[in-house]
């Protein structure tokens, strides 16, 4: 029987505001992404994720959610929806759609009924409302966008908010909530939808004493999920146990797995064993690639541990080297980041294509995020006045945010919109050089990092299909090496001077030029015996 097709998919990550703008207002957009799904099927990859496309006012761009059954009108329409998943399906690409579980906007009407409700009322009981603690709020937790995570309302109640004030937290203790939940996972299955991306998947339940904590300043200190009265409660998982019933409910209709992706983060990563289950969740983002530096060794510890998550839980790994949540991977890999600089923009990108090379020869599904197969850097140096993303608001500028990694793509041309838009005056401007990163140039060079992916993602598909046993092979210091299979060998060289190479020959592919017998500093490549 052939393994599920989740099992070894490359799903590219949409970021919708910023992919393809059709209608000329700044914005991305549905039917911008329905015309580049070519692209993408030339690309090689067998799925897409699709960023929240809800209706939304958009204070956290779409992850404060107002309708859970509707799409945003600056995206378009449930019928552009439709139009986009058939034509998706047509050239057999699969889509996932990112769903919010953990909070909702303000403007959700639940929440603006248990505002209208007063306190006491059953509509409160939706969402965690609570008397002050005196004058202030009922406990001492902090969000991790910054500030206190309670705001006070005109009648004197708090309600909780672990990521921005207008994005109240769901209470799921209440039936209510979780009932409206499975009824959303129904209409978007109904509507053709393959699977989920969940997002902040170890949150939705709370210690119900609201208890303070140790350390209140951590969470927003080190800006993730490690608040244990608020992240990863065991009730969480009985959640995904409903879930699964659902998925599987609509596999065993057509024989189509629709796979739930987990967002796990924080105290959560230490736990994925427990959510990657047969009757839970199918997939759990592994952080570690990402979190890695550019060295072999912490390579290796990643896979090793990988390689024990995937025996551990009998569910392949799930790979990502970057997000929209994160700093580009050519920058980061070049020492950049958003308010210090570029870095070394060419030593990020030789490391940056390397690195693609290791984790598209690694066994299991993989995301890339748009732009990577650009080799797109960070955008470091947006102005001030232009920032949109509401943790530089919460921090009061102590962190930039996001944004450096949103910005609008460049599909051709040598100025701003490049091919986005008609309009100049995108939601985040779009820098000069990158008139030297547009798809049109990569796809007309050879050599470019988008011809690099494309070669990869056939030659994984050709190759790699069977998982195979993958074997750390012995190697100098600051190389990475492994075998899969029977005839397959990685090499990475993450060192300063070149080192003979693991295998004889020339190699299948490699991110840079490789002289015979030798792997160059910065590089990586693929042998087959």
């Amino acid at each position: 029987m052939n393994a599920p097709w989740w099992t070894d998919a490359v799903t590219y990550q949409i970021y919708v505001r910023s992919f393809a703008d059709s209608d000329g207002d700044g914005v991305g957009d549905l039917n911008g992404i329905r015309s580049r799904l070519p692209y993408l099927r030339e690309l090689g990859v067998d799925a897409v994720w699709l960023t929240p496309c809800y209706p939304s006012p958009q204070h956290d761009h779409g992850y404060d959610v107002a309708d859970y059954t509707g799409i945003e009108p600056a995206y378009g329409t449930l019928d552009d929806f439709d139009r986009l998943v058939a034509e998706a399906h047509d050239l057999g690409l699969r889509v996932l759609l990112d769903i919010v579980p953990n909070h909702c906007s303000v403007e959700h009407p639940w929440f603006r009924a248990a505002l209208d409700a007063g306190p006491g009322s059953p509509e409160r009981e939706r969402f965690h409302f609570r008397p002050g603690n005196g004058d202030g709020p009922p406990n001492n937790w902090r969000s991790m966008f910054g500030g206190p995570a309670w705001r006070r309302t005109s009648d004197g109640e708090w309600f909780l908010h672990l990521f921005t004030p207008e994005q109240p937290d769901w209470n799921w203790a209440h039936p209510d909530v979780a009932a409206m939940f499975e009824n959303v996972l129904r209409f978007w299955l109904d509507r053709g939808v393959d699977g989920f991306r969940i997002d902040a998947a170890q949150g939705l339940h709370k210690n119900p004493e609201l208890p303070d904590v140790d350390d209140p300043f951590e969470e927003e200190r080190i800006a993730d999920a490690v608040n244990v009265h608020a992240w990863n409660r065991p009730e969480v998982h009985e959640v995904y146990r409903s879930w699964r019933r659902i998925a599987d409910s609509y596999t065993a209709r057509d024989g189509r797995d629709r796979p739930l992706i987990g967002e796990i983060t924080g105290i959560g990563k230490q736990h994925l064993h427990e959510y990657v289950q047969p009757d839970q969740l199918h997939q759990g983002f592994f952080w570690d690639l990402l979190d890695s530096p550019f060295d072999a060794d912490a390579y290796a510890g990643t896979v090793r541990r990988g390689v024990e998550q995937a025996a551990r839980t009998q569910s392949p790994v799930t790979w990502v080297l970057g997000n929209h949540d994160r700093v580009r991977v050519a920058t980061r890999y070049g020492g950049g980041a958003p308010g210090e600089g570029p870095g070394d923009i060419v030593a990020g990108t030789a490391r940056a294509r390397a690195a693609a090379l290791l984790l598209l020869a690694l066994p299991g599904p993989v995301y890339i995020y748009q732009g990577e197969e650009l080799a797109l850097p960070e955008v470091v140096d947006l102005p001030l006045d232009r920032i949109t993303d509401p943790i530089y608001r919460r921090t009061e500028g102590r962190r930039l945010g996001r944004d450096g990694c949103r910005i609008p793509l460049p599909w051709s041309g040598t100025s701003a919109p490049y091919g986005f838009s008609t309009t100049t005056d995108t939601w985040l401007p779009q820098p000069p050089h990158f008139a030297g990163y547009t798809a049109e140039a990569a796809q007309s060079d050879p050599a470019s990092t988008w011809h690099l992916y494309q070669l990869a993602l056939r030659i994984r598909r050709d190759l790699l299909a069977e998982p195979g046993p993958l074997r750390l092979l012995p190697t100098p210091p600051g190389v990475l090496a492994f075998r899969r299979g029977d005839g397959f060998t990685f090499a990475l060289n993450t060192g300063d001077t070149p080192v003979d190479a693991p295998h004889p020959g020339t190699p299948l592919l490699a991110s840079g030029p490789v002289p015979e017998g030798k792997l160059p500093a910065d590089t990586a490549a693929w042998w087959t015996d």
